[in-house]
């Protein structure tokens, strides 16, 4: 059912595509969309009650954000989250929502990474939008998702929740994932993160007996499809990952916010990430690095 119900999201979405012109526009207005949407349902976590999160968040993202922020029209943000399981997931507009539980889960710096740019190269590639676009048809389908959800909003209004729960109940196709896998190894080598930070969570995850995985992992390609695949792609390209090592020894040391988050129930969703209109504060906390906070 919610297989379903997430793809009838994904039609209502379609029925509010526009055309090219005004295509930053409407990944805008998700973005706002569905940060109101967490932030009412509470799941932003005001900076002032997550200083030690964002004290591991902050200096990875800024590093990222300088390499991502130029290939994308809106600067990237990236906000803490409270959820069970460990998640991130970027959302139209430059928003990337990380959750305190996989602050916890990660083991170094280049394992979160790794993560935030497999996000941010959702955004940069327009994923959402685009699978958006590939499945128009009429808006009467968003009343069908309000049932199946339990919205029952009608019009521009529930934009962002059909967003938020389409993000976080369907994964992108495999080729999407793959694509994304790629370009995050090359922004994270960019940034001076170590890519095969990538292998070593989605190895940790594998480990972890989930019956599930991160949607960064996301249950289209498997994860040792995915973890195969980067190895081919570092070893095509000596030049740009000949000088990282695959030894997790050597991995940059994170400074954990709280004790190591329970792997057993870990999933890891790589959604779309939601931007804020101006109306929304951006406080700036960290140089280069803007993070929305909740009220």
């Amino acid at each position: 059912m919610k297989r379903i119900a997430a793809l009838l999201a994904w039609t209502a979405l379609s029925a509010l595509t526009v055309g090219p012109a005004v295509a930053a526009d409407q990944e805008q207005q998700i973005g706002d969309q569905v940060y109101q949407e967490l932030q009412q349902k509470g799941e932003i976590v005001p900076r002032a009650s997550a200083t030690a999160e964002y004290a591991v968040l902050d200096p990875i993202a800024k590093r990222i954000a300088a390499v991502a922020d130029p290939q994308y029209a809106y600067p990237f943000h990236f906000i803490v989250v409270h959820e069970k399981q460990p998640n991130a997931f970027a959302v139209p507009g430059g928003n990337v929502y990380v959750t305190d539980s996989l602050l916890k889960f990660v083991q170094n710096q280049d394992e979160l990474a790794g993560v935030l740019c497999h996000e941010t190269s959702h955004d940069i590639h327009h994923d959402v939008v685009n699978n958006m676009k590939k499945d128009q048809t009429t808006g009467a389908i968003i009343g069908i998702v309000g049932v199946l959800t339990g919205i029952d909003r009608t019009g521009v209004g529930q934009l962002g929740e059909n967003a938020l729960y389409t993000l976080r109940t369907n994964g992108f196709s495999r080729e999407v994932e793959h694509n994304a896998d790629a370009k995050g190894a090359y922004t994270c080598a960019q940034a001076g993160f170590n890519p095969y930070g990538m292998i070593w969570l989605f190895e940790n995850f594998e480990k972890s007996d989930t019956g599930g995985s991160m949607e960064a992992l996301s249950d289209h390609p498997t994860d040792q499809h995915r973890i195969d695949d980067l190895r081919r792609e570092f070893a095509a390209d000596p030049g740009t990952f000949g000088r990282f090592s695959s030894d997790i020894a050597t991995a940059a040391p994170l400074a954990k916010p709280a004790a190591p988050a329970a792997r057993a129930r870990a999933r890891y969703c790589c959604a779309p990430k939601p931007a804020a209109h101006a109306a929304t504060p951006r406080p700036t906390a960290t140089p280069g690095v803007t993070i929305i906070e909740g009220q």
